[in-house]
């Protein structure tokens, strides 16, 4: 794993006020952002921008999303101590940790093998209680059901009924919705059957795909 220097740290710190300028007013969500290297997510080539509100590519035609999307997203899944979480796409394993730093119990899939081997390790580095599995994001993780949260990194075309049916009563799921731009929506399932739907902007992500990758 990278060092992380001084130099990081303040670049960090200058993230933190261009995200609250950028109306991020969660101060647990920035400060869970503020206390994660970002560059350790990336390849040392980009150590002088890891922390521009940018998104990188980090392999296997994925990315890491931008810090702001990070932060909106975690700001919009309502974290609370020892919730429950389901992420769908672990991707570099960075909001993995931010949901870990927030107090959250994660459990994360990832579809494409060898983005899992090595966020699994990686996110061992940080002493994260994250649970990393591999397999099919659309399918959930059904047998660790049902969740306080789900939260989706990854563009999906349809509403995923599967793992609406993963959410508890009262929990809450942030996924983007669409194609081939998404609309940041979050779901508060009420009932059983029933829920409550706001959108909250238009976002790119990469797509989520229901065929598990070899």
């Amino acid at each position: 794993m990278q060092q992380d220097t001084f130099k990081h740290k303040g670049m960090r710190q200058r993230l933190i006020t261009e995200l609250r300028e950028k109306g991020i007013s969660d101060e647990a969500v920035l400060g869970a952002i503020g206390s994660i290297p970002r560059h350790c997510f990336l390849d040392s080539v980009f150590d002088t921008r890891a922390y521009q509100d940018v998104a990188f590519p980090i392999g296997e035609g994925q990315t890491i999303s931008r810090p702001l999307t990070v932060a909106r997203q975690s700001m919009l899944v309502e974290i609370f101590p020892g919730a429950k979480v389901l992420e769908v796409g672990t991707g570099s394993g960075y909001q993995s940790l931010v949901l870990d730093r927030l107090g959250a119990e994660v459990y994360s899939i990832e579809r494409q093998r060898n983005l899992y081997m090595k966020t699994k390790l990686l996110l061992a580095d940080f002493n994260s209680a994250v649970h990393c599995f591999y397999g099919d994001g659309y399918q959930g993780l059904p047998q660790y059901a049902p969740f306080d949260r789900i939260l989706v990194t990854c563009g999906a075309a349809a509403f995923p009924t599967e793992l609406f049916a993963q959410l508890k009563v009262g929990g809450i799921m942030v996924i983007p919705l669409g194609s081939p731009t998404q609309v940041m929506t979050k779901v508060v399932r009420k009932t059983d059957t029933e829920m409550e739907v706001t959108e909250h902007g238009d976002f790119s992500f990469v797509p989520m795909l229901s065929r598990k990758s070899n």
